[in-house]
């Protein structure tokens, strides 16, 4: 659990939310109907692309030295969960309704669920947080300062 509250973290202030605002290929590929960085850097004969693939799984992964220390078995299953969780909110939405049980188990333990997932894919300013909603209201206020402070470089250095 603290693997993903710690990965969900860092992934969503110091990845996420400044890719939103300063990167190129999150936007491009993550928030296009091709949500696979590795189709987008193929097709594109990008392989740049794959970066900041990496870059959004690395939050994740820099814990495993710390945590496999303390119990390799917890670790290996936060990484299977985190993994899993990434497939399950990219459901198609089409094809996909999240019963009421785990949406409600979902929303007591503030677990994203696919159709929330599809709300920060349809406006790129909400619903922040790949696994937790909790960071959801943090991360909205953080993008605002990013992009205020974006627009006061570029106005200064333009």
């Amino acid at each position: 659990i603290l693997l993903l509250l710690l990965g969900d973290l860092i992934s969503t202030f110091c990845y996420h939310v400044p890719e939103h605002i300063f990167g190129k290929f999150h936007a491009v590929v993550h928030h296009s109907p091709n949500r696979s960085f590795v189709r987008y850097a193929i097709l594109t004969k990008k392989p740049v692309a794959l970066i900041t693939g990496f870059f959004g799984a690395f939050p994740y992964l820099m814990f495993i030295p710390l945590f496999w220390i303390i119990s390799p078995i917890g670790t290996i299953l936060g990484l299977i969960l985190a993994e899993c969780h990434v497939e399950w909110r990219h459901v198609s939405l089409q094809h996909w309704q999240t019963p009421t049980r785990v949406k409600w188990i979902c929303k007591i333990f503030c677990i994203t669920t696919p159709e929330r997932h599809w709300e920060h894919h349809l406006n790129s300013r909400v619903a922040f947080g790949d696994i937790f909603t909790f960071y959801d209201k943090p991360a909205q206020a953080w993008f605002r300062v990013l992009l205020r402070w974006k627009k006061m470089f570029r106005a200064r250095y333009s």
